[in-house]
């Protein structure tokens, strides 16, 4: 039950996501729902009644019927009359909209309430047309029985009761019943749409996904900026504020990775750097290194902001324009610094935190010649990458020299409840790597 509840869960998850999808058949849905209730409406039903005068034969028969439980003989008779061609040709003069004889014998059901009332039942889809049709259909009958070529002979019937006005469904009840059930449909379609897709997307959405599929863990997770020009990027280096929930992860990742390039770098005294490394085809994540500098410096830490040469220099043109650009007013965190290079560049001196942005194509990664840095981490938004893409970003990175140490997660899902945070980071020498001994795995902890 827990994994059939697991699977559910998911399943709405992969739906909530594409509900961009969803909602596009959900509205086709509709539509279609509602053009079909008005092209073929409800139909609706008119009686005319008639009646005929009584007869002491007609009576006798009628008896004997009722009490043989079988039909009035009279009545049948009347009603099979009321229905032949005759009547039907004798009425169609007067019948709208004009149709064939078939046609109306369809539309007409002749039935008796007692054995002298014939009721003339007439359906169609425009009441004050199906009103006209049964008082055409009960005239031609009146005509037809009175004349001297009457089967059954002469009869004197009248008009007890036209038809003026129809029964039936409502129709803006019908056209809400049909939206409805198209919208139903639309919204069945494209689940099962959006979870066919899924099945073929390999992309990963999860923190938990992510970490696993290189085994480091996810720092921090926050929503990033979108600049697409030079502007945008200057007033993201102006204006970017977190809120409290964002900052306390972007301040927890800093010191994590402080503590790891301590364990990595023993010697270490002043200040630290750190390659925030993300994919040419994951462009929302480019503005993660940006926002982790800006947000250090406005913490009071001097820092220094890279971008250095590129492996793809396109991806990364607006945000050079921006930070080569003096800036156009000192709104600015004051302890920020912004360096653009086309080669290596020593560490500024003054900078206790030096964050370099490198990006490298997703197919064939090659981590550029840049600052060599104590730590990097790799960023990535969820839903933009593969684990194989990031496999091979994180092989690249290590035959430079780099071990991706921690992850950065741009615009987490909403609906993501995993966290990313195994494997845990830890100091170097408060964990040992568990030892085998006879057989049996342990872990020394000192």
């Amino acid at each position: 039950m827990s994994q059939q509840a697991l699977d559910l869960r998911r399943s709405v998850q992969i739906v909530r996501r594409r509900k961009l999808l969803v909602g596009i058949t959900v509205a086709l849905g509709l539509l279609v729902g509602c053009a079909y209730a008005v092209l073929f409406p409800p139909m609706v039903t008119s009686t005319a009644l008639v009646v005929l005068p009584e007869s002491g034969q007609a009576e006798l028969n009628g008896a004997t019927a009722a009490a043989n439980g079988v039909p009035d003989p009279y009545a049948a008779t009347q009603e099979v009359i009321a229905e032949s061609n005759p009547v039907l040709l004798g009425a169609l003069p007067d019948v709208r909209p004009a149709m064939s004889i078939n046609e109306l014998r369809d539309a007409v059901q002749v039935g008796s309430l007692t054995p002298y009332v014939i009721s003339v039942n007439v359906k169609g889809k425009i009441a004050a047309d199906t009103a006209a049709n049964a008082n055409a259909v009960a005239k031609s009958y009146i005509h037809y029985v009175g004349s001297a070529g009457s089967p059954g002979g002469k009869v004197p019937a009248q008009l007890l009761q036209p038809a003026t006005n129809a029964t039936g469904s409502d129709p803006l009840k019908q056209i809400f019943i049909y939206a409805l059930v198209g919208a139903i449909s639309g919204a069945l379609i494209g689940a099962i749409i959006a979870l066919a897709i899924s099945r073929r997307d390999r992309r990963l959405r999860e923190r938990d996904e992510i970490a696993d599929s290189i085994g480091v863990p996810v720092l921090a997770s926050f929503p990033v900026a979108h600049p697409s020009d030079p502007k945008g990027w200057a007033k993201l280096l102006e204006d970017y504020k977190p809120g409290a929930l964002h900052a306390l992860q972007l301040r927890r990742a800093i010191q994590q990775l402080e503590m790891a390039v301590a364990d990595v770098d023993v010697t270490r005294h002043n200040g630290w750097s750190v390659t925030v490394l993300s994919l040419s085809t994951d462009p929302r994540a480019l503005a993660l290194g940006p926002q982790l500098a800006i947000f250090a410096a406005s913490q009071g830490i001097p820092t220094a902001l890279v971008i250095g040469p590129q492996q793809d220099a396109t991806v990364t043109a607006t945000l050079r324009t921006a930070c080569a650009a003096p800036p156009a007013s000192s709104q600015r965190p004051r302890r920020l610094r912004v360096l653009v290079t086309d080669s290596d560049v020593e560490v500024p001196p003054d900078a206790e935190l030096t964050v370099v942005v490198a990006v490298v194509d997703s197919r064939s990664p090659h981590v550029p010649d840049t600052i060599r840095t104590t730590a990097a981490v790799l960023g990535v938004s969820a839903g933009a990458t593969t684990a194989d893409q990031l496999a091979r970003a994180t092989m690249s990175a290590a035959s430079n020299g780099r071990e991706i140490t921690g992850i950065l997660v741009a615009d987490p899902d909403s609906d993501d409840a995993t966290t990313g945070r195994l494997p845990q980071l830890g100091r170097r020498g408060q964990y040992k790597m568990p030892t085998r001994t006879n057989g049996i795995a342990t872990e020394t902890r000192r």
